[in-house]
């Protein structure tokens, strides 16, 4: 989890050298941190439903191997294209190793420390994204570009070995037994995922008509796959698991509060830098304040989901989210840098304590066969959360902020941008609290209307055994 995450963020340090290196413009070189994402995005749920064929060991060791050799030649290549390909080869070991990971805490952790147990994944993930682009600098400034794409060699080296060393062995399903892969499902999901990916990060900030055709495309390419998979015999995805409320809540709400977490991203380097008028090197500090604070809190977080359990706690981070989205539209503009840092750490902290309890129900409540596709799905709806926040919370900044081009707005019309985006946050979180109580609702209402049945099974049991006693 850590080498995957750090490998997310480290890349965006280098761009500028990298443009400067292969001579080649910020847009070309942004490439070698989208082929990354593009990898991921559309191959995790994939890669977790192979996993549940082949085996999630073998599988996760042969991730890890192919992301060590694909940094390997990351540092080694000599021109643009080979980078990029190189990294789309990183983003599939990523894509197995983010997968796997999470579906092995509900193999080998038992169910009362779950929520520990994805804390501290949590944790490893916020270390990784905070740590990323301090130490890409440190060792571009020192050794090079291709340290920061070398450094996964030795590390990649040290997650086979551990993982060989420690991870249980894959169970001995007989062939017969084990489903099949769904190659016409795992192709048509790539390709609608890619369309969706690219129609929301392609146009530099603007929604044209490329985008708006691979908007359609990707439509398209949904309508096809759902028709594909209640037909195939062996689907990639099981439709069925979408009529469990709490599962397809998880993965709703996980959407839109990775949505809302990407405005923080979005909006805050150009409020601090433009209307709080800091330096660079404090924009970098009060921007890590947020990752900080998910790291620290990780494991405290997993463990208040394990004492109180995961749907409850699910919630309080939802209302935590929430109030610190209103507050970030209310406090900055009257308390400065202050205003700006409380709230950011409030949601920071709220949406560890979120995703910990959110990851810790889509789990618990997961087959034991199913749980590499569903971790796989979870991981997803995260990250097109992220890449819609990117482009849908980009466009409500700017037309909030009243221009074509934030980077030369004037410092009011920033901080009127920026109060009137978490503003719309903060509707998108109240959203997402009523999908989370609308899914409790219906799960209590199912509850409710087995129990008669149960009932009548459990006094037919009584009269048999009564019937056999006499």
């Amino acid at each position: 989890m850590l080498m995957a995450s750090l490998d997310t963020s480290i890349a965006n340090a280098g761009l500028p050298t990298l443009a400067r290196a292969f001579n080649a413009s910020f847009q070309d070189v942004q490439w070698i941190v989208l082929a990354y994402l593009l990898a991921i995005t559309t191959l995790i749920v994939s890669v977790g439903r192979l996993g549940d064929i082949v085996g999630r060991r073998r599988l996760l060791l042969a991730g890890i191997g192919v992301f060590t050799v694909a940094s390997l030649l990351c540092g080694i290549v000599s021109t643009l294209p080979l980078l990029i390909a190189a990294r789309a080869a990183q983003g599939l070991g990523a894509a197995i190793m983010l997968a796997l990971t999470v579906a092995f805490v509900g193999e080998t952790v038992p169910k009362a420390k779950t929520g520990s147990a994805m804390g501290l994944l949590g944790t490893m993930s916020a270390i990784g994204t905070t740590l990323g682009p301090s130490l890409g600098g440190v060792l571009i400034a020192g050794f090079g570009w291709r340290t920061i794409f070398l450094i996964n060699v030795p590390l990649g080296t040290a997650n086979f070995l551990l993982a060989h060393r420690y991870l249980p062995a894959d169970s001995q399903t007989p062939k017969m037994d084990r489903a099949s892969f769904d190659p016409v499902g795992t192709l048509l999901l790539a390709l609608t995922l890619a369309a969706y990916a690219l129609a929301m990060t392609l146009g530099r900030g603007s929604f044209g008509s490329l985008n708006l055709a691979l908007l359609f495309a990707a439509g398209g390419g949904l309508a096809l796959f759902v028709f594909a998979e209640a037909k195939a015999k062996s689907p990639l995805i099981r439709l069925a698991i979408f009529r469990d409320p709490a599962l397809s809540a998880s993965l709703a709400t996980s959407a839109l509060v990775s949505t809302v977490m990407m405005a923080t991203l979005v909006v805050g380097p150009f409020y601090l830098s433009q209307t709080l008028g800091l330096e660079t090197t404090m924009v970098g500090l009060a921007l890590s304040a947020g990752p900080l604070v998910a790291a620290l809190n990780g494991v405290p977080a997993g463990r208040m989901v394990d004492r109180f359990g995961a749907q409850p706690m699910t919630i309080v981070g939802l209302v935590g989210i929430a109030v610190g989205a209103i507050t970030l539209s209310l406090l900055p503009e009257r308390f400065g840098l202050g205003g700006y840092i409380a709230p950011v750490v409030l949601v920071t902290a709220s949406y560890a304590l979120f995703q910990v309890s959110n990851n810790t129900v889509f789990m618990t409540k997961t087959r034991a066969e199913q749980r590499g596709v569903t971790s796989g799905m979870l991981s997803l709806s995260r990250n097109l959360g992220l890449i819609t926040g990117a482009s849908v919370m980009g466009a409500v900044f700017a037309a909030a902020s009243a221009t074509t081009d934030v980077t030369t707005a004037h410092p009011e019309a920033v901080a009127a941008g920026m109060r009137i985006t978490f503003a719309v946050a903060a509707g998108l979180i109240v959203v997402a609290l009523a999908v989370a109580f609308g899914s409790r609702a219906l799960a209590r209402r199912a509850a409710l209307r087995a129990r008669p049945i149960n009932n009548a099974a459990h006094q037919s049991c009584e009269l048999s055994a009564s019937s056999r006693r006499d």
